[in-house]
């Protein structure tokens, strides 16, 4: 299995609660005793693993560039739902209503990181994106979804058309985001099996993922600016489906 890298106390801290046995080693810099450091030493440990105090180089190292806060570990990557169809099933097994997010076009690791935090808070069972117009789940994505990476599964797909085709097949309503739209995010019935369809900011969704949407709407704007950056834009739509549902 796959080891990877989590940087910041949030991303550590998430995975420690998760999934404690998936964590190899965990480093913290030596020069840091305040109290923050110390409650996050006092959590790891009681989850019956070792903290390793070492000199902040060793850090930067180990994150390549991710802002780490003076935190690191190593661990084998998650064993989340890898595949659709495998996702329904086991949804559809357990009586559950599928609520998915699919990316198109999301390529930015904060934004990624981002949309995965906003999809674990609200409840949503999966991210799906491109294969070859998405970020992977790095450490900058860990660290930024605070704990979204390591419990909501991220799946990225060959074919995302071919994937939003196979999901209508299988009965759920894919509503993507338009300026254009003339209903709004609100008129949505998000009771039902559904997924979200969210665009990068500036480029949108391609123009295939558009039109293979079951439904258009849009987000109101009442101020001066024209768009919501797009993790904000689905968090935004991720809880008008907590919301409907939670009064269901």
């Amino acid at each position: 299995m796959a080891q990877q890298v989590l940087a910041g106390f949030h991303a550590v801290i998430a995975r420690v609660r998760y999934s404690a046995a998936t964590v190899r080693e965990v480093y913290v810099d030596q020069t840091r005793r305040d109290k923050r450091m110390l409650a996050f030493i006092e959590q790891v440990e009681q989850a019956g693993l070792k903290v390793m105090a070492v000199p902040v180089e060793r850090l930067d190292g180990l994150a390549k560039g991710t802002r780490h806060q003076g935190v690191v570990a190593l661990a084998l990557e998650q064993e989340l739902a890898v595949d659709v169809n495998e996702l329904l099933d086991d949804l559809e097994e357990a009586g559950q209503v599928p609520f998915l997010l699919i990316l198109d076009g999301v390529t930015d690791p904060h934004n990624l990181g981002a949309c995965l935090r906003s999809a674990n808070a609200a409840g949503a069972h999966a991210v799906i994106a491109p294969r070859d117009r998405a970020v992977g789940l790095n450490a900058t994505v860990s660290r930024v979804a605070c704990g979204g990476a390591e419990s909501t599964p991220y799946i990225t797909v060959t074919n995302l058309a071919r994937t939003m085709r196979m999901l209508r097949e299988r009965d759920v309503w894919l509503v993507g985001t338009s300026d254009q739209a003339t209903h709004t995010f609100h008129q949505v019935d998000a009771r039902r099996p559904m997924a979200w369809v969210m665009g990068a900011e500036g480029e949108g969704m391609r123009r295939l993922t558009r039109e293979t949407c079951d439904e258009l709407v849009s987000i109101p704007m009442m101020g001066a600016v024209e768009s919501l950056n797009v993790s904000v834009a689905s968090a935004v739509c991720l809880y008008e489906t907590l919301r409907q549902r939670s009064q269901s």
